[in-house]
C-alpha cells in the first residue's frame, strides 16, 4: 500500500512539475502540453490528492524550476525556437533507459532537458533477478556465465515451485511463510550477483563507466526530489555527456554545469555491513552505490527486485537543495493558518 501510494504521489508530482514549468515560462513565449495518456493519468491522480499534498507538491515543483530556469536559458530565451513543449513521459521509456518523466523540447532546434521526478526517495532504479534475466547482459552488454546460471537457477526454480503448488491449491505461498528466506535465498542469490560483476569487471575494464550509464541511463537529466519533511526540494544535474546547461542565442547560465567523471574501477563490492540483502559497489571519482534485493510482493514469485540508491556522487556533481517558501513567506503561510484555526474554534 505504501508503494502505491509513493507511485501515485510520485506520478501527481510528475504533472505538478509540468504545471510549474507552464506557470514559470508563459511570459517568455508560446508553451504546448502535449496531450497524451500518462498526462491524462498524472492529473487524475495530482486532482485526486487531498488540498494539503498538492500545495505541498506545487510548492516542491515551483522550487525546482525556480532553480533549473537559472542553469538553462532555453527554457525562457526561445530565440525564435518555439513552441516550447511540456511533455510526460511513458513508464515504457524507463525500460528503454530513458529515465526522465518531464521533457521539455524546442523542436525547431532539437534541444532538450528533462526531470525525473521523485517524491521524498532517492532511487534510480528497479531492475530484478531471476532465472531467466541475464543482468550482465542487459546492464552492460557482456552475457553472465554459465556459473551464475548454474548457481541462481536452482534457488528460483524452487520459488516458482511454491508459487505455482501453492495457486493450485488454491493459496497462493507468501515470503513471510518462509523461513529465513534472506539465509535461503536472498543472500546466496547476492553472493553470485557479486562474484559475477567481479568476474565481468576483471574482464572488461569499462564496467564501471556502464554499470552507472545503465543505472542513470541514456540521459542527461536534472533529478528533481521533494524532501517534505523539510519543506525544500533537491536538484541534481546529471550531466555525463554534457547536453545540460547550453546558452541560447547571447543568455547563458549564471552556474556552470559540471561533465560528470565516470569511474574506471570497484575499490569494494560486498555487503553491506550487518546486513544480508544489500550490496554495496564503491568505484573511483566518489560514486557509491547501494542495491537491496527485496520481494516486490506479499506473494512468493520466482524473482526478486533491486532497489538501488547512489550513495554518492562526484564531488563536481552540481547540487542545490531549495526552500519551497521564503521566511517572508513561512511567516505569512504561519499567520494564515493560525487565523485559519482562530475561526474554526470560533465556529
Amino acid at each position: 500500500m505504501a508503494n502505491g501510494i509513493q507511485t501515485s504521489n510520485g506520478k501527481a508530482f510528475e504533472y505538478a512539475c509540468v504545471v510549474a514549468l507552464q506557470k514559470a515560462l508563459s511570459d517568455y513565449g508560446k508553451i504546448e502540453i502535449e496531450a497524451s495518456p500518462q498526462l491524462d493519468t498524472a492529473k487524475g491522480l495530482y486532482e485526486a490528492i487531498d488540498e494539503k499534498m498538492k500545495f505541498s507538491l506545487d510548492l516542491a515543483a515551483d522550487a525546482a524550476v525556480r532553480v533549473v530556469k537559472r542553469l538553462e536559458p532555453q527554457l525562457w530565451n526561445p530565440n525564435n525556437n518555439e513552441p516550447l513543449y511540456l511533455s510526460i513521459q511513458p513508464d515504457s521509456a524507463g525500460i528503454k533507459g530513458d529515465v526522465r518523466d518531464v521533457l521539455c523540447l524546442r523542436k525547431q532546434n532539437g534541444w532538450e532537458i528533462g526531470f525525473s521526478c521523485k517524491h521524498n526517495h532517492h532511487a534510480v532504479k528497479h531492475s530484478r533477478l531471476s532465472d531467466t534475466i541475464d543482468f550482465g547482459k542487459e546492464w552492460i552488454g557482456i552475457p553472465c556465465s554459465k556459473e551464475y546460471f548454474d548457481s541462481v537457477v536452482p534457488l528460483f526454480t524452487q520459488l516458482r515451485k511454491y508459487r505455482d503448488e501453492s495457486s493450485r491449491d488454491g493459496k497462493p505461498m507468501l515470503w513471510e511463510d518462509i523461513e529465513d528466506k534472506s539465509e535461503k535465498y536472498y543472500k546466496p542469490i547476492l553472493e553470485a550477483f557479486m562474484k559475477e560483476l567481479k568476474r565481468i569487471a576483471d574482464e572488461y575494464k569499462d564496467t564501471p563507466t556502464k554499470l552507472i550509464h545503465y543505472l542513470l541511463g541514456r540521459n542527461d537529466f536534472y533529478k528533481v526530489i521533494t524532501e517534505d519533511k523539510n519543506r525544500t526540494t533537491r536538484i541534481e544535474a546529471i550531466n555525463i555527456s554534457g547536453t545540460l546547461n547550453s546558452s541560447s542565442g547571447k543568455e547563458k547560465s549564471i552556474a556552470k554545469v559540471p561533465i560528470l567523471k565516470m569511474p574506471s574501477q570497484f575499490y569494494h563490492i560486498g555487503f553491506k555491513p550487518n546486513s544480508d540483502n544489500t550490496v554495496e559497489v564503491v568505484c573511483d571519482e566518489g560514486w557509491q552505490i547501494s542495491m537491496r534485493i527485496h520481494n516486490a510482493s506479499s506473494k512468493v514469485e520466482p524473482s526478486l527486485k533491486f532497489d538501488v540508491q547512489l550513495v554518492s556522487f562526484p564531488s563536481s556533481v552540481y547540487a542545490q537543495v531549495e526552500p519551497w517558501e521564503t521566511p517572508q513567506d513561512r511567516q505569512a503561510n504561519r499567520i494564515l493558518a493560525y487565523a485559519e484555526k482562530m475561526n474554526d474554534y470560533k465556529k
